[in-house]
């Protein structure tokens, strides 16, 4: 690479490692910045939700708006917005200030990410170095959310939560003084309408959906507000996907959706992260409600777990190159599945916590193979002025499924533990079993479902 080439990847994939660490640094310090700011303990978890509902929900139009008006104008607004929320985040006295902050950071994500990764995608030609370029991406992506649960015990543990924020406005900085001299503009040349009614029906169909599904995690399946709110996303999707098929230029092209390495893409990608996002949550509460860990214990131990998604990023490109995409994805969510599955077995003996760190290595690696797999399939083969596009699919897929993972196994916990009748270390420790189980069960059968219907053809070993 040359060193404009080096730069350009500096400050892509930095941004994008920021935004990552921000889906989970704040969740082991909630109760503390509970008490600090104000919040009642039933509204705590708006904390984290009000950041995934618009990180997810409007990524898919931020990546179509970088399309057609400027990806790196999206990107630089979107780190400008960063900067200013984390700092009226980290200043926070009270809840509303709190709140508007984290929704601003939410919007920011949607703009950023997509646009960093369709900059990351037209910046370097499909082939090796792509999937190169995108493993360091996944393995970033992937170990920023890891990285976000140690980093939030150590510094609830030594420094103040704020810090959590004040870290994202001088990554802020940096970014924006060396991006505008690195960076090209790219867009759609022709410059299109943007597809308003297809934007806004997809938009608020996704908050919904996130909203609905993050309700039940905190609730139940059977609460009536997130079975209504999950109704009328659903609704709004049908309602979204009846629009593009009649709009002369529509937000996201049937056609996209139609291809093979595109759809089951995205469905790969999707399960990917909410299997092992998912398991980060299962173990931090095996380890800190069963085993009696400090958040700050817990949060080292995830430090394995990063250093496995780091393997997984620089291997990933590689089983690319020889194996392909497709076969990549199902061995590495097969894998997964194997060295996730015996953690159903898991003990109130802290001799466990050994084999665990062994596991979640192998079950990293493994992930971000599949991660890395995902991207490669879910942006190859696409034109330049379909970029934002692709990368906002795969970006939506990745936010969803890091929103959509969590309520899922709190869900199977709890309905275990209402069996159960009470929550002691012994009848969590069954959910969690249960959940875990679950989780590698998923990783079967994507691995199956995509290994029989995507179309190979569509993928070259090459991509």
């Amino acid at each position: 690479m040359t060193s404009r080439e080096r730069l350009v990847l500096f400050v892509l994939l930095t941004a994008s490692f920021t935004l990552a660490v921000d889906f989970s640094i704040l969740n082991v310090a909630l109760p503390v910045i509970g008490a600090d700011v104000g919040f009642s303990l039933e509204h705590l978890q708006w904390i984290a939700t009000s950041f995934a509902l618009c990180a997810a929900g409007f990524t898919l139009l931020f990546g179509r708006v970088s399309d057609l008006y400027g990806r790196r104008r999206l990107f630089l607004l979107g780190m400008i917005l960063l900067g200013l929320s984390s700092l009226a985040g980290g200043l926070a006295t009270t809840p509303v200030v709190l709140l508007l902050a984290r929704i601003v950071q939410g919007l920011a994500t949607a703009m950023v990410t997509p646009a960093a990764l369709s900059l990351l995608t037209t910046a370097f030609p499909e082939g090796p170095v792509r999937a190169r370029v995108l493993g360091l991406n996944g393995a970033l992506m992937a170990a920023g959310f890891t990285t976000g649960a140690i980093l939030g015990g150590v510094l609830a543990d030594l420094l103040s939560w704020r810090w959590a924020f004040f870290i994202n406005v001088a990554v802020a900085v940096i970014v924006l003084v060396i991006a505008p001299g690195v960076l090209k503009e790219s867009r759609n040349p022709s410059r299109p309408r943007l597809d308003v009614p297809g934007a806004v029906t997809v938009t608020f169909g996704l908050l919904a959906i996130v909203y609905g599904l993050t309700r039940a995690g905190e609730t139940t399946w059977g609460d009536p507000l997130a079975l209504g709110t999950l109704g009328v996303g659903g609704l709004l999707l049908l309602i979204f996907w009846m629009i593009e098929q009649r709009v002369k230029t529509p937000l996201v092209s049937v056609g996209i959706l139609k291809r093979s390495t595109v759809a089951w893409g995205n469905i790969a990608g999707l399960m990917a992260f909410v299997t092992e996002t998912s398991l980060v949550f299962l173990i931090t509460l095996y380890l800190q409600n069963v085993l009696g860990f400090t958040p700050l214990q817990a949060g080292l131990c995830f430090a394995v777990l990063g250093a496995g998604t780091v393997v997984g990023g620089i291997l990933g490109p590689k089983l690319i190159n020889r194996l392909g995409p497709k076969n990549t994805v199902v061995v590495g969510l097969l894998v997964q599945a194997a060295a996730t599955l015996p953690l159903a077995f898991l003990s109130l003996d802290r001799s466990w916590v050994v084999l665990l760190l062994v596991l979640t290595f192998v079950g990293g690696v493994a992930n971000l193979a599949a991660i890395v797999g995902f991207m490669v399939m879910a942006t190859s083969g696409l034109p330049d002025e379909e970029q934002g596009l692709a990368t906002g699919l795969a970006t939506m897929s990745q936010q969803v499924g890091i929103t959509l993972g969590i309520p899922i196994m709190s869900a199977l916990v709890a309905a275990r533990l209402n069996a159960l009748g009470s929550e002691t270390p012994q009848n969590l420790l069954s959910g969690l079993s249960s959940a875990i189980a679950v989780n590698a069960g998923l990783c079967i059968l994507t691995a199956v479902l995509v290994g029989l219907f995507l179309r190979t053809k569509a993928v070259g070993h090459g991509a």
